[in-house]
């Protein structure tokens, strides 16, 4: 794809924080089935950084820092998953990670997160209705997802696009951030 004069071939790799490198190397490796592809011990003590393949050639990667800080729910991340409130999480800040898979498989993996001891959503049916969910899957719904989180809170989501997308589906203005807004965060 080629945008403004570069040649991009998507995402190469999404890098993330986490408290504990083998418990995150548990989760993503035997839970999620991700690959380990690379393991980086990064210099003077300063901490690892871990890649697994996560598909298409994208990999998602960790940090692990000794003396990191720890995330604050509702400003570094989001406080919880959607169905338990807020989404909401800071200017600059990565809100969460979803993985693309066929839809055919999506209650299949819901179903083994489950059997996995991992708390997660219902099957959410995006749609364009006034709360873009829907309870039953009908011709409107462009995804379907379900969303948990990982073992240090980040929030991830399991998400298939169940149409193609096109001019229909661009019907609103990007906002504009009020004088308010952009008087604090400036």
């Amino acid at each position: 794809m080629t945008t403004g004069g570069f040649d991009l071939r998507g995402i190469n790799h999404l890098a993330l924080v986490c408290r504990d490198m083998a418990r995150t190397v548990d989760f993503y490796s035997n839970v999620l089935g991700l690959s380990l592809v690379k393991t980086i011990e990064l210099p003077a003590g300063m901490g690892q950084h871990f890649f697994f393949d996560c598909g298409g050639g994208d990999c998602l990667a960790f940090f692990w820092f000794p003396d990191a800080p720890d995330g604050v729910p509702g400003i570094s991340a989001p406080a919880g998953r959607p169905d338990q409130g807020d989404l909401t999480s800071a200017v600059g800040s990565m809100n969460h990670v979803a993985f693309d898979v066929a839809p055919e498989k999506i209650e299949e993996y819901r179903a083994r997160l489950v059997a996995a001891g991992v708390d997660c959503t219902e099957v959410a049916n995006h749609d364009d209705s006034e709360w873009g969910i829907s309870d039953e899957l009908h011709p409107g719904v462009f995804m379907r997802s379900v969303y948990f989180l990982d073992p240090d809170g980040i929030l991830l989501e399991f998400a298939s696009w169940t149409r193609p997308l096109g001019p229909n589906d661009l019907n609103h203005e990007p906002a504009i951030a009020t004088a308010t807004a952009t008087a604090t965060a400036g």
